[in-house]
Parts: structure tokens; C-alpha cells; sequence
């Protein structure tokens, strides 16, 4: 794991790429539950659908979440949407990426941490192997390594699922961004923002219950996600977000979303269904692609 920065093992970034904008593992996605599954959303004008399903990019093996409705959905798009393009994922392609915005030689890591959050960072790895890294690839490889402890998997993850469905059935891909527009939103974030991300997930990392599961409930993200139960959960957590990190927010959140938007205005003028499979916070609130769809006028429904 650790040699992906350093050395650009693909394995690693390939996955590091689908959660590049979760954060954690994972978060959920707004509005209503409509029955017992993750959410999904039908946009729609005279003669375009687009359907929008929030996923979670890490998941544990042997977990069932494709319903009816959104097989259905997936058998009438003509093209499936995710958020970045892999295709171009060769190690040496990864390894330029991070060279250039992953890597800060000028100023070790060790010199912009506070010291209680080094400390704490150097009983979960090997300060001497990271300490060339930019703060957002640290925080980024935490939040891997926490997913696998939980026993997640990206490749049992709904991303990586549909896309080996639809490459066995030939359908047409496309993508919001590349790997490099990801590593570069993150290495586009200011110094104050980017050291904050990576304190906060520090902090997350060392806590025994961290939100893999709600101290208040204890209900977990995923049993939320899978069973739709999101209006309860969802606010507090972006919220958390916009509140205390609000360049991270604005980084990850709401500039990408309002491209996204254009993207699918763009393709709304045309006509025929499309599938939309992104990361559910993306799906969350006043920022998320439902509101702000429906903000360009075009109706928007919560059908699961």
C-alpha cells in the first residue's frame, strides 16, 4: 500500500481513485426513504431520463444491494456514468499524477502537522516512508486502510460492480473527470484545508468507533445506505463538513457537483436514458445533484 506514492503501484491509486471523493467510506445521500434500498433518483424532461444512484465506493463481500429498479434502470440506459475514467490508469500514467501534486519534498509532512496529530499519525504508519507526501495523499491513504479494517473492499464496492457489468455487456462509459482532475481538486486545496482534511482523519483513524458507525445509534453508514434510511443520517455529516472544513467542502462538493451539472443540462437537451452511478454524498442537500438539477427545471423524483 504505501508504495503507491512512492513508487505508483497501481493497485492502490486505482483504488484510492474511487473513494478520491468519499472521504471515508462512504456517505449517504439525502431525502425521503422510499422503501428498503439505497436511494436512486429519476430526472426527467419531455424526452431524457437520467437516473441518479449514490453509491458507496467501499463495500464487504457477499453484500446484495442491486434491486429490481435499479436493474431496470441500468437494462434501459444507453449509457452508464461514474465519476472518474480509469482507462488510462498504467502505473507510469499513476505515477506522474503523483508525482506531480502528491508529493511535496520541499516540506515534509512533519514540518506542517501539529505535534499531537503527528504523534498520533506515527502509532498508524511509518512517518519516514510518508513524509514526503502532500497531506490530502496521507489523509486519502488513511482512508483506505480504515475501509479495509472494516472489512470493505473497493473491488466489492457498487462503482467497481457496475463497471464490470457493463463492460461484460458492452455498453457505453463515460466519466465526470480523470484521475489527474481528482488529484488535482485535492492538491488545489489550501494549506489551512489541506492540513485540517488530514488532522480530521487522523483523529477519525485513532477513535475505535469511528463513523463506520453512529456513536448515537449504532446503526452503521452502510446499513443506513443499503436500506435507504438516510434522511436522519445524512445532514450531520455534510453538514460536519461545510462547517468545519468549509474549502474542503466547497473543493469537493459543490464546484464538482455544479460541473457535473452542466454536464448532464448538456446532455438532457439530447434524449434517451442514462444511468448516473457517483458517490452518495454527492446526492445530499442543497448542493447535491437532485436540487440542483431540479433548480435548472427539470423534474426530479426519488423513486427508491
Amino acid at each position: 500500500m504505501w508504495s503507491l506514492v512512492e513508487g505508483a503501484n497501481l493497485g492502490w491509486f486505482r483504488r484510492a481513485a474511487l473513494v478520491a471523493t468519499a472521504i471515508l467510506v462512504g456517505w449517504l445521500s439525502s431525502a425521503g426513504a422510499v422503501g428498503a434500498a439505497p436511494a436512486l433518483w429519476l430526472v426527467r424532461d419531455q424526452d431524457s431520463e437520467i437516473y441518479l444512484f449514490g453509491t458507496l465506493h467501499a463495500l464487504p463481500a457477499g453484500l446484495s444491494w442491486r434491486t429490481p429498479l435499479y436493474d431496470a434502470a441500468y437494462a434501459r440506459a444507453h449509457t452508464v456514468w461514474f465519476e472518474a475514467d480509469l482507462s488510462g490508469a498504467d502505473p507510469r500514467t499513476i505515477g506522474d499524477i503523483v508525482r506531480r501534486y502528491g508529493v511535496d519534498p520541499g516540506a515534509p509532512l512533519s514540518r506542517k502537522l501539529p505535534a499531537a496529530d503527528l504523534r498520533a499519525l506515527s502509532q498508524q504508519v511509518d512517518l519516514a516512508r510518508i513524509d514526503h507526501l502532500r497531506p490530502w495523499a496521507v489523509a486519502l491513504m488513511l482512508s483506505v486502510r480504515g475501509a479495509a479494517a472494516g472489512g470493505a473492499q473497493v473491488q466489492k464496492g457498487a462503482d467497481l460492480a457496475v463497471t464490470r457489468t457493463a463492460t461484460r455487456d458492452a455498453k457505453p462509459m463515460r466519466a465526470f473527470e480523470t484521475l489527474e482532475d481528482q488529484a488535482r481538486m485535492f492538491a488545489s486545496l489550501s494549506n489551512a484545508a489541506e492540513v485540517q482534511y488530514l488532522s480530521d482523519v487522523i483523529r477519525e483513524q485513532g477513535r475505535r468507533r469511528a463513523r463506520l458507525t453512529l456513536a448515537a445509534s449504532g446503526e452503521s453508514l452502510q446499513q443506513a445506505w443499503i436500506s435507504g434510511d438516510v434522511e436522519r443520517l445524512a445532514p450531520g455529516l455534510v453538514g460536519d463538513m461545510r462547517r468545519e472544513n468549509p474549502s474542503l467542502y466547497d473543493a469537493l462538493l459543490r464546484r464538482r457537483n455544479l460541473a457535473w451539472t452542466d454536464a448532464l443540462v448538456r446532455q438532457m437537451a439530447g434524449s434517451g436514458v442514462e444511468l448516473v452511478n457517483v458517490g452518495a454524498l454527492h446526492l445530499i442537500g442543497e448542493d447535491g445533484l437532485p436540487a440542483l438539477l431540479q433548480a435548472r427545471g427539470f423534474e426530479v423524483t426519488r423513486v427508491q
